[in-house]
């Protein structure tokens, strides 16, 4: 997965966007790789370099989703890593919007084989442990289609999970 914040995602679906410097120590992506960027589906990695930030292009601030190098380099100052000096290596990463990739296409598939019954059915009685709280909350579904995970989650009493999403560009 790449995280972008909200801000960076109209360019990157648009094509605006097509380069991240990331503070990373060694890459998290690799070329060809497809990652999901939710909410906007799927990005494609082009190319990969290490440089200094001194050698980045002046260029790669817009392609990047910042107005100057200035502000580009001010946003990086907040990621990770230390200090930012012009001699701190970054990661170049290229990068392309894929289109929603195959979740969509699989969320819509509703043939299951036999044997994919049969490996959901053994995977949720694991879930299940002591309690059968999948076919409760199924059923909960069932009744209730097109509400928000949260909603459900309270009608069950049951606490929701959040995971946040504060990456850099």
């Amino acid at each position: 997965m790449l995280l972008f914040q909200k801000r960076f995602h109209a360019g990157l679906v648009s094509g605006a966007v097509t380069v991240t410097l990331r503070r990373w120590d060694k890459p998290h992506v690799k070329v060809g790789g497809r990652y999901r960027c939710h909410p906007i589906g799927v990005l494609e990695v082009d190319a990969i370099t290490r440089m200094k930030l001194r050698d980045v292009p002046d260029a790669d601030a817009l392609l990047s989703g910042f107005v100057s190098r200035a502000e580009m380099i001010e946003y990086l100052k907040k990621a990770p890593g230390g200090a930012l000096r012009p001699t701190s290596l970054v990661w170049r990463v290229t990068l392309h919007h894929g289109g929603d990739g195959d979740r969509v296409t699989i969320a819509t598939d509703t043939a299951l084989a036999p044997a994919d019954v049969a490996a959901i059915t053994k995977r949720l009685a694991k879930l299940d442990g002591h309690e059968k709280w999948t076919a409760k909350t199924f059923a909960m579904i069932d009744r209730h289609p097109r509400v928000a995970a949260s909603q459900l989650a309270k009608k069950l009493g049951a606490r929701r999970s959040r995971s946040r999403s504060t990456s850099a560009s």
